[in-house]
């Protein structure tokens, strides 16, 4: 019999199904303006992000989850230069973006000033002092509003957003209209990356497959990408749109596109793991071809 003494953290995977993970320590535990924020640590997954009760990234497998988000995208560009984030507030991803040698400035804009210090503070292991890097422009701020009255252009948008939740405060990033507003601020040959929600077999209309329609309204080419995040429980999905055709490049060609272009080692992201994200399983590509849904400002769609 399993030993449920302790302290358990409970996060619900669908409104039928649940997972609980035991908990070694409690780092932090509190309210921002914004959203409900936990950092927990566990002999499972070490120290893990917890926002509003759902698991953001976990010490034992985001480098999974940001590297699938950052350098598939990143490789869509000859070079990028200037590069955006929304969100991310661990640092993860701004860490993998100044990854790549022709990386000027990282311009990251997360709302949740509060969530970005206790990162900071509780995971050094995500972060690894990106935050302190001179090519980073960090703003507090909304990502849409940002967008919308920049003047400056990017080779990559980067949205590495909260889930759509209906309680949130990012469902609005996830609309043709904010996708309209994003593709305004890319350079000519410019990437967009979004994470797109649950993938697996119980959830992947939750959001995936109507992210990935909304997109196809608004740019001339998308991809999909799926990868299993432990932590999640679940297969996660991602959405790269462009205007610009996607290369299309051979386990070896990736392969050497990291070598000769990024200055950091990765763990998960290499040819092989390139030509795996994008074969969907047969539901996935079934899913994404019949979906219909178009996200609007009046009418969003929400992950359960």
């Amino acid at each position: 019999m399993m030993d449920i003494s302790g302290n358990w953290f409970i996060e619900a995977v669908s409104p039928e199904l649940s997972v609980m993970l035991k908990v070694r320590q409690i780092y932090y535990s509190g309210q921002t303006a914004y959203q409900k924020v936990e950092v927990l640590d566990s002999e499972l997954f070490g120290r893990s992000l917890i926002l509003d009760g759902k698991t953001q990234s976990t010490e034992r497998d985001e480098h999974i989850y940001h590297e699938t988000l950052v350098h598939p995208a990143m490789l869509c560009n000859p070079e990028p230069k200037q590069a955006f984030i929304g969100g991310g507030g661990e640092g993860g991803t701004l860490r993998e973006v100044l990854g790549h040698k022709s990386v000027k400035r990282v311009t990251m804009v997360d709302l949740d000033s509060e969530v970005v210090a206790l990162c900071r503070e509780y995971l050094p292991n995500h972060h690894k002092g990106s935050f302190d890097d001179p090519r980073t422009s960090l703003i507090h701020q909304d990502a849409r509003s940002y967008l919308q009255n920049t003047s400056d252009y990017y080779d990559v948008i980067i949205l590495d957003l909260v889930d759509p939740l209906e309680s949130g405060t990012a469902a609005l990033l996830y609309t043709q209209e904010f996708y309209a507003i994003a593709k305004a601020r890319l350079n000519p040959g410019g990437v967009l990356v979004t994470q797109s929600g649950p993938a697996g077999l119980l959830n992947y209309t939750e959001c995936f497959t109507t992210i990935f329609n909304t997109l196809g309204t608004v740019f001339d080419h998308t991809t999909a990408t799926q990868v299993h995040i432990p932590a999640f429980q679940t297969l996660w999905g991602f959405t790269i749109a462009s205007d610009t055709p996607f290369p299309e490049a051979s386990e070896d060609e990736v392969d050497a596109q990291i070598a000769s272009r990024l200055a950091s080692t990765l763990k998960y992201y290499d040819g092989v793991s390139h030509r795996n994200m994008l074969a969907l399983p047969k539901f996935q590509r079934e899913g994404l071809e019949s979906e219909d849904r178009i996200n609007k400002d009046s009418d969003p769609v929400f992950m359960l």
